[in-house]
């Protein structure tokens, strides 16, 4: 049976689109033409491969000035920020340029008698299930190295982000991607589990809050199904006393508000050693009051609604707690023009701690807490307990100290002197509840195939 998603735009409330769901007996046809289609795909020349995604990928910019307010409208990011071709393009680019050293077979060694060889080979079918805080990025995260090593592959996208997917497809198709090896599919949660709890797929890729991925696994118990998981976050910066504040204030905050807060990597708490503390407030509190908080297809506004009200009714909860137990906020919220629905203003609290939600479960939305530390202990020992562990932004100018400090944090990825930015050729990782696998670089394109030996004896 069919059921209708629709995606509420958070500018003003209305329905800005609508999709029919498939029903089971169609999405196992339309995943089996995938399943049908994959062994030709492999079987094509690698550089083939990498020419049509790469082709796909230009198709997709070159609907830019569609994409940019199509986003505003579905998920509320401001267009003077210009949508998310620049990274979706750097991805692709860079796992189409390594994918010949990271797909080559591992050589053990041959002589006389033997020849010895690991291969990777294609997992078969992958499902790709994209959010929609950066639906654009997050998807081609998966989807282009997914294709380029020999898989065909379903993508499945957030409602709220409801086209994205269905334009993806369109432009790769356009770009002459056979059909059937990259398609887009309208689910519902039940028919998604049913379908993965009955083995249609080889892998699959989820990027969502951890009860989705709970859900993930248990619809995968006993199937074998590989999956990789990217959950939540509750990202931590660390500014030392020997910081560049003025660059630890502008990259933390930005990391903290940009896409009204909703970045997988944003930065959610913050710990400043006690010499910098009050000028790191003061600094952090002039660059917040100069948002403008608005409607997103108005170039001047810098901070847009967030995806949906109900998105927004979590944080609001978030920092009404925080205050009710002694936390101060630095903002006044007064003026901006928050509406009591998607549109919130931003906030930073301090007198917070651990105590509090908003300091503990992730908030995705333009809050962060500060706190005050005096020593790198103390900061280690608060950066790690949380039940997340996506990032973490170092605030020094001492590499030796970041990298020591780095080792003793529990998290995915360590930055030094910047925040909230995924580069590729690094793996894209998290521990704890942030979730399993690892995507981009060349680890990405290890969980998109598995290994098969070769042991050839050449004389017997």
């Amino acid at each position: 049976m069919t059921k209708t998603l629709t995606c509420l735009s958070p500018i003003d409330g209305s329905v800005f689109a609508e999709r029919e769901t498939l029903d089971m007996d169609t999405a196992r046809a339309r995943i089996a033409r995938a399943r049908a289609a994959q062994s030709a795909w492999a079987a094509r020349p690698l550089q083939d491969r990498i020419d049509l995604v790469m082709a796909g990928v230009a198709a997709v910019g070159a609907m830019n000035d569609d994409i940019v307010p199509e986003l505003a409208w579905m998920m509320g990011r401001p267009v003077r920020y210009g949508g998310e071709f620049g990274g979706f393009d750097e991805r692709a680019r860079h796992m189409a340029g390594i994918a010949e050293a990271a797909l080559g077979d591992i050589h053990v060694g041959e002589d006389a008698g033997f020849k010895r060889y690991i291969r990777r080979i294609p997992h078969g079918v992958v499902f790709v299930v994209a959010p929609w805080n950066y639906p654009y990025m997050t998807a081609i995260n998966t989807v282009a190295p997914a294709l380029i090593a020999g898989n065909t592959v379903v993508l499945k996208h957030a409602t709220q982000t409801l086209l994205v997917g269905e334009r993806m497809v369109r432009a790769f198709r356009e770009a002459g991607m056979p059909e059937d090896v990259f398609v887009n599919v309208f689910l519902d949660h039940d028919t998604t589990a049913d379908l993965i709890a009955e083995n249609a797929f080889d892998f699959v890729n989820f990027t969502g809050s951890v009860g989705g991925g709970r859900a993930m696994e248990r619809a995968a118990a006993g199937t074998f199904t590989s999956l990789g998981l990217e959950l939540g976050g509750k990202d931590p910066g660390y500014v030392m006393e020997d910081a560049d504040l003025d660059a630890a204030v502008d990259t933390l905050i930005d990391g903290a508000m940009f896409n009204s807060g909703q970045c997988c990597c944003g930065i959610e708490r913050i710990y400043v050693h006690e010499n910098l503390f009050d000028a790191f407030l003061e600094k952090a509190k002039t660059v917040v009051e100069a948002y403008l908080l608005g409607n997103p297809l108005d170039p001047a506004t810098t901070l847009g609604p967030m995806a949906h009200s109900r998105f927004a009714d979590v944080v609001r909860d978030q920092i009404a707690e925080a205050l009710s137990r002694g936390a101060t906020p630095v903002i006044d919220t007064g003026r901006f023009d928050d509406d009591g629905g998607a549109y919130l203003a931003p906030q930073i609290l301090i007198d917070v701690d651990h105590t509090m939600t908003v300091m503990r479960e992730e908030s995705f939305g333009p809050v962060v807490g500060v706190m005050k530390v005096s020593s790198d202990a103390e900061a280690v020992a608060l950066m790690n307990d949380s039940a997340f562990g996506l990032t973490a932004s170092l605030w020094t100018r001492d590499l030796d100290r970041a990298i020591r400090v780095g080792d003793r944090i529990e998290t995915g990825t360590v930055f030094m002197n910047r925040a909230d930015y995924l580069d590729p050729g690094l793996c894209w990782t998290g521990c704890k509840n942030t979730g399993r696998g690892g995507g981009l670089s060349i680890i990405g394109y290890h969980n998109l195939t598995r290994p098969k030996s070769y042991h050839l004896k050449k004389v017997t």
